[in-house]
Order: structure tokens, then sequence, then C-alpha cells
């Protein structure tokens, strides 16, 4: 989906910015990035953006009044607002502003990263899927029941957090750090071995008969189609 998505970065944090660029670049989207909110403004009127990620403190013109003339403009690009202050009244004064969505630095870049794909399928109207299909495994959603062959998988939350993620990534790699982030939802050590432990722990429920979830020593983790 991401190959022809044109996004506008604006950000005037150096380390972030590039984390950020480099990021979503790797992701499949092609990145524009502008430091201040003048330069910021120019870009979002002359160029046609998918989306946008934006930080509130800018120089020249801060984020939110930015915000505000995009949306008196009629410019009607999803943002994604990013921001050091984690207090409601920020977050409701940005999504006043017209913001799509609120993120607090710090954050993971995953949830950055799923939260914008998120933006993107609600303003392109595509549905989010309410089941997950890899192969003769099923986890749907709604009634969050997994099944593999038509047998039912007992699973605990977090064993369904993490065949969900595996599940939406099929066939490509994921590491201890991205499992960590995602379904734990903040930064352990990477040494420590609670994926280890988890992913043991799905394998056995998942995996009875032929091989899906695959361990790449040194790597991470790859579901795969038995």
């Amino acid at each position: 989906m991401n190959g022809d998505m044109r996004l506008l970065v604006v950000e005037d944090d150096p380390k972030i910015a590039s984390f950020l660029v480099q990021g979503l670049k790797q992701a499949g989207f092609a990145v524009d990035h502008c430091r201040d909110g003048e330069e910021g403004l120019v870009k979002a009127r002359t160029i046609s953006y998918d989306a946008a990620v934006l930080d509130v403190m800018l120089p020249k013109l801060d984020g939110l009044s930015l915000l505000e003339t995009l949306r008196r403009e009629r410019l009607n690009l999803p943002v994604l607002i990013l921001s050091a202050k984690a207090s409601v009244d920020d977050r409701i004064r940005g999504l006043h502003a017209g913001g799509d969505d609120y993120l607090t630095k710090p954050f993971a870049f995953s949830e950055l990263l799923a939260r914008i794909q998120a933006l993107l399928r609600r303003s392109s109207h595509v549905p989010e899927p309410t089941r997950l299909t890899v192969g003769d495994l099923v986890l749907d959603l709604l009634s969050r029941e997994a099944t593999r062959a038509g047998q039912r998988i007992e699973l605990q939350p977090r064993e369904f957090a993490l065949l969900e993620y595996l599940m939406r990534n099929p066939g490509r790699v994921v590491t201890k750090t991205m499992i960590l982030e995602r379904v734990w939802d903040y930064s352990f050590d990477p040494q420590t071995n609670v994926v280890d432990v988890l992913v043991h722990r799905l394998r056995g429920k998942v995996d009875k008969g032929k091989q899906m979830i695959h361990t790449l020593r040194g790597v991470g983790y790859v579901l795969r189609p038995a």
C-alpha cells in the first residue's frame, strides 16, 4: 500500500527527524521533511500529501497554528501530531486544532507507523480487516478466537497480541525489540528472555503439526504458511 504514498514530516529536532524519515522510507513511503512551520505550510499548500506528521513546538510557525491554517484553507490531509507534552489538555488542544491523532514523545516507531497506516486506511475508506488468515491459521479480531485447520486454540491476551502482530506481518521478520514495543507497549532490555518465553508458549499452541513460527537466530521470528 505504501509505495505511492507521500508523507510530510515537519520536525525541527534533527535526531527525531532523521529517525522518522529513515524509518518511514524503509517502510516504503516517499517522505519530504521540513524543519520549521513556515516551510511546512508552503509544502502542504503546493504538494498533494497522503498524510503529515507534525511536531507542536516548531520555529517560525508552531505546529498548531500551521494545522489551523491548513484546516481553514480546507486542506484535509490526515495529520498526526507529535508533542513532548502529555497532558489531556494538550491532546484536546491538538485535536481541536484539526489533528486526527496525537502521539507523545518519546514513542516507539512501530506505534507511529501503525497510527499513520490507520489514518491512511480511514482516509481511503479501506475497511479494517476483522479476520486475519495465514495458511490454515485464522484469527478472528472481533470474537478474539484463533483456529488452525478448524481446531480452536486457547490464547492468553499476550499470546493473542503476539499472534496478531505476526499475522499482520506474514513472511516478514520481526525482531525481539519490535515485539517488546508492540506486545508490552514499552521497552525492556532486548537481552531479556520474555519474548523467547512467549514465542515458545505460542508455538506450543499453534505449531502442533507443521511449523509456522520460525526462529531466525540472532535476528527474530517470522510466520510463514505451513
